[in-house]
């Protein structure tokens, strides 16, 4: 609880469920039920941000430990209890998370015009369970907030997504689910011999060398495909290009973070020897995937379909920091996470805003489109050199991090990530190009309506988060400093005792 005695994280993590069965009473006709429901959605999310402000506002900085804790009993007989908590890794990805839901609410509120009560109730059980999986200091609540993130995000894909959104939907859902299946088994596993699921008390105990590779494995398994790495990157794109503009700004802000977490949460400080022991495998994979989606990336005709790659890209350059296992790398790969989070996501309302006007995502049907809509071309250019890592935007404290972090480990790997850098500005300058300059390839475009007063409203925060964070990066970076210290420290520790035993590389 915090200093006022109430339980904010408790608060924070089921009032959107709250507002979810508000709208399920509403009654009366089609056109007042979808109205009630999305200022219900919207009111609500508004409120649980103010309240994640409240968190942001007391959080203290200089703690590297779990703060806000609150803990009672749930399956006492089983060593699993209720326990939630934040320290500075996670309190970003909250407020991140509170941040996207009313910006993709608003970003419905005209596209979606069918079962607007379920798509609303959708979207507000989905905050739920992203909140709940950041703020979990269970393993098996954390499972179960982790698992319960497809449901909503499969619905809101396989509803109200495009042509293919069934196979989009279904293929997004086995992939995920089937790696799941194993973490679970590696839960199960350090339940049996540690015989308790609390994440604070298993992060101080040594797991067995033996053990360490396997679980590793099954945790990779997991994660992996939520960031996604290659080659289990398939049903991203299909997944963003089926999925509503919404869809995707939640899909590539937050929910491609849940890879990144767990390996940072869990696979790093708690299996510090294997960690250790495949950092080359995982700088492969990731530097395969950084230089390849982003050659793919390069061929796309579809926008969001390149942008879409575009994030396995940057997810790529966040993989190779965190298993840097240097504090420049963690705190990069965070700041990736971040600032992904908020530029990838606004390049999806990019494309949204086209969308609705035009009802395509053809690169090739567009051009000129800055002599017509200047405001709108103005945002895509921010948030394009944003991508671009352009120095006093988002995206470029955390990619010089993560390099900073890779050449102390390899050069080479460094170079792999650099590389990203490289064909990321040629595949979004080129897109930029194709769109917004040269002559107006057809009549239609000449009425095209700028950005309404309600996407303005969308931009706003993210414009200024873009800013902020290349601007002043270390207003972020002081929430995690400790904390990513703490990691750093300790799993060089155990590293040092399994090198000193003949047990680890």
């Amino acid at each position: 609880m915090n200093a006022a005695g109430y339980p904010l994280l408790s608060l924070l993590t089921f009032l959107p469920l709250v507002g979810a069965f508000i709208i399920m009473m509403v009654r009366g006709d089609d056109e007042t039920v979808a109205a009630n429901a999305r200022w219900t959605a919207l009111w609500t999310s508004l409120i649980v941000f103010a309240l994640s402000l409240v968190l942001w506002f007391q959080f203290d900085t200089s703690i590297a430990g779990f703060q806000f804790q609150e803990s009672r009993a749930w399956l006492p007989d089983f060593g699993i209890g209720y326990h939630l908590g934040v320290d500075g890794i996670s309190v970003l990805f909250v407020l991140l998370s509170t941040l996207l839901t009313p910006i993709c609410i608003l970003a419905s509120w005209e596209s979606v015009q069918s079962r607007v009560r379920e798509y609303m109730i959708a979207f507000l059980v989905l905050e739920t369970m992203m909140i709940g999986m950041f703020v979990s200091l269970d393993f098996m609540l954390f499972y179960i907030f982790f698992e319960g993130v497809l449901i909503p995000m499969f619905l809101i894909i396989g509803v109200w997504g495009g042509a293919r959104r069934v196979y989009a939907a279904y293929k997004f859902f086995l992939y995920t689910f089937a790696g799941s299946v194993l973490m679970l088994l590696a839960i199960i596993a350090l339940w049996h011999s540690a015989g308790t699921t609390d994440i604070p008390e298993l992060l101080t105990k040594r797991i067995a060398s033996a053990w360490q590779p396997w679980i590793f494995f099954a945790f990779f398994a997991s994660f992996a495909v939520k960031v996604p790495m290659w080659p289990v990157h398939t049903w991203l794109p299909d997944a963003h290009v089926e999925a509503p503009t919404a869809g995707s700004v939640i899909l590539a802000g937050v929910l491609l973070k849940m890879g990144g977490y767990g390996f940072l949460r869990f696979s790093l400080p708690m299996l510090p020897e294997a960690s250790a022991q495949f950092a080359p495998f995982i700088f492969a994979l990731s530097v395969i995937a950084v230089i390849y989606t982003s050659l793919v990336a390069l061929a796309q005709t579809d926008m969001k379909k390149l942008i879409a790659y575009s994030s396995v890209a940057h997810m790529g350059i966040v993989t190779i920091g965190i298993f840097t296992a240097n504090v420049q790398g963690i705190e990069g790969a965070l700041f990736q996470m971040l600032s992904h989070g908020v530029v990838s996501g606004a390049l999806f309302l990019c494309v949204g805003v086209l969308y609705d006007r035009e009802h395509t995502r053809e690169i090739a049907r567009y051009g000129g489109v800055a002599k017509i809509i200047p405001a709108y071309a103005l945002v895509f250019m921010l948030f394009t050199m944003a991508s671009v890592a352009l120095p006093g935007t988002a995206g470029f404290p955390g990619e010089f991090l993560v390099i900073m972090g890779a050449f102390a480990v390899s050069p080479w790997v460094a170079l792999g990530a650099a590389t990203g850098m490289i064909l990321g500005a040629a595949y979004m300058l080129l897109l930029y190009r194709r769109v917004a300059f040269g002559q107006i390839t057809r009549e239609s475009l000449r009425g095209l309506a700028d950005l309404s007063a309600r996407e303005h409203a969308i931009f706003a925060p993210l414009i200024v988060l873009t800013l902020w964070m290349g601007l002043y990066p270390s207003s972020f970076t002081q929430f995690f400093t400790a904390s990513v210290a703490q990691i750093v420290t300790q799993h060089q520790a155990a590293l040092g005792v399994a090198r000193l035993a003949g047990i680890a590389p």
